[in-house]
């Protein structure tokens, strides 16, 4: 749907100009940031489906006509957001796994997925543990820089890779800092990367992180 300028308008839940702009969470400034590069029928990635808000959000961004794949490594993680998508996202294209998101490649070629030649429009990652979960399930370095890379193999041209990366607490800064230095590396002919923060916030707020596929 467009507006009299033009402009895409998504009618799903968790993304409002209003909400994001009065709240600013990192949730909405991602779903903000990577909505202008889906399009209805696009194939999309939630490679840390957690509590199932961004799986949502994708299955609503690329429309009835799309196909959204979902990864996890819980069972509660994959159990809930099923049940949230069979809610709110009825006649919708989905495939929820219960697997890493290291393995993200192998199941993409694995699964029965609807042929998307070009790639993914869109993956997205939130790194740290699942809010209200078991702690010792936190995503880790060496899967995380497995999963991301393997994302870029997936990524169509201007296809969009977000990243949320938590730090601090339970899970230190490891994974924070691996993630920031293979970011830093990536071929600028090929990707635009994109880091923003949340600069005057106290106790190791979370980064926004994006890389855009430009050939």
């Amino acid at each position: 749907m467009k507006n009299s300028a033009g402009r895409r308008i998504f009618k799903g839940p968790r993304i409002c100009s209003q909400k994001f702009m009065k709240t600013y969470q990192i949730t909405d400034f991602c779903h903000n940031m990577v909505l202008s590069h889906i399009q209805k029928g696009d194939f999309c990635i939630d490679a840390t489906v957690g509590n199932g808000y961004d799986t949502e959000f994708l299955c609503h961004a690329a429309g009835p006509e799309g196909f959204v794949l979902g990864l996890d490594l819980q069972e509660s993680a994959v159990l809930h957001t099923r049940k949230r998508l069979e809610q709110n996202c009825p006649g919708y294209s989905f495939l929820l796994v219960q697997d890493s998101h290291e393995n993200l490649l192998a199941r993409v070629n694995g699964s029965r997925i609807p042929g998307f030649p070009e790639g993914a429009a869109c993956i997205m990652f939130n790194l740290g543990y699942l809010p209200g979960g078991d702690h010792s399930f936190s995503t880790k370095k060496e899967s995380t820089l497995k999963g991301l890379s393997d994302s870029l193999l997936l990524l169509k041209k201007n296809g969009i890779l977000s990243i949320c990366i938590y730090s601090g607490g339970d899970t230190g800064f490891e994974e924070k800092d691996a993630v920031l230095s293979w970011l830093k590396e990536l071929d600028s002919r090929k990707y635009l990367v994109l880091l923003t923060q949340y600069y005057n916030r106290p106790n190791n707020p979370p980064i926004p992180a994006f890389v855009i596929r430009m050939t």
